[in-house]
């Protein structure tokens, strides 16, 4: 990463952790902290803020005129989880990573000095299957915060009953369901794999890295026989360092940045 982006990525991501850690792991009333996380946020467009993070985050924003809507969006996902804990349709889950996910590559691509609408597009396939992907791989973690983002209607269609998750029984109906989602996260980062094409640099090699990790992860998790229950389906460091070491070979080398067996 170049040195002059640097700082503005690490306000970025000091943001996007923070609301999620707030979301998920904040002591007391954790809607009240998100409140005061978007007066905050709402400072930077509008006033002096006083926490540091957004002091940083304000410096950004101003940088590559960043709109507020991508920074809004995450903070309302985290007001959703703690109210939503059940997604009926696969439509309601996708409106769900729109505002957990998607907000996240859009900001990336302003600090980039990308606005061009096919790129932002682009990007909202890989973030979503990237979070999916993070779904179908804690299925089990996920039950445990009282969490099911199996949409109902496909837990249905398959007859998978919620019970089976909740005692961590892999039975051929869970099994045929998550692998049925694990196709459809496939199909979102064949989707949004184009974009790598379109940045340059660092970019390029970041972005082909983040659909070769995830669609590994979907691949370990089919090696499992989609058993995710039992064990948590997770890339070691030596696959890890594999996967660095051959996709960035790839996209420097200008070929297909997928390795063999991922790219089909």
């Amino acid at each position: 990463m170049p040195a002059r982006l640097r700082r503005h990525f690490y306000a970025v991501y000091t943001f996007c952790r923070g609301v999620d850690d707030l979301g998920d792991e904040a002591a007391g009333d954790r809607l009240r902290h998100l409140e005061e996380w978007e007066r905050q946020l709402r400072l930077c467009y509008g006033g002096t803020p006083a926490h540091a993070y957004f002091v940083a985050l304000k410096q950004t924003i101003s940088a590559f005129d960043i709109p507020a809507e991508p920074f809004l969006k995450l903070i309302e996902a985290n007001r959703r989880d703690q109210q939503i804990k059940r997604h009926p349709t696969y439509a309601e889950l996708l409106e769900y990573c729109d505002h957990s996910a998607n907000p996240v590559g859009r900001i990336v691509l302003y600090v980039l000095g990308h606005r061009e609408p096919e790129f932002h597009r682009l990007s909202d396939f890989t973030c979503t299957a990237l979070q999916l992907t993070n779904f179908w791989q804690d299925v089990a973690r996920d039950y445990t915060i009282g969490r099911v983002y199996v949409p109902a209607e496909d837990l249905q269609k398959f007859a998978c009953a919620e019970q089976d998750i909740a005692d961590c029984r892999a039975t051929p109906e869970f099994r045929a369901v998550l692998k049925f989602e694990v196709e459809r996260a496939r199909d979102l980062f064949r989707q949004g794999l184009p974009l790598a094409g379109l940045v340059h640099g660092f970019a390029r090699v970041d972005i082909a890295l983040f659909t070769a990790g995830g669609l590994s992860v979907l691949k370990l998790i089919e090696k499992q026989g989609f058993d995710v229950l039992t064990r948590r389906p997770a890339l070691s460091k030596w696959a890890k360092a594999r996967l660095f070491t051959m996709v960035t070979l790839r996209t420097r080398l200008g070929l297909n940045p997928l390795p063999a067996g991922l790219a089909a």
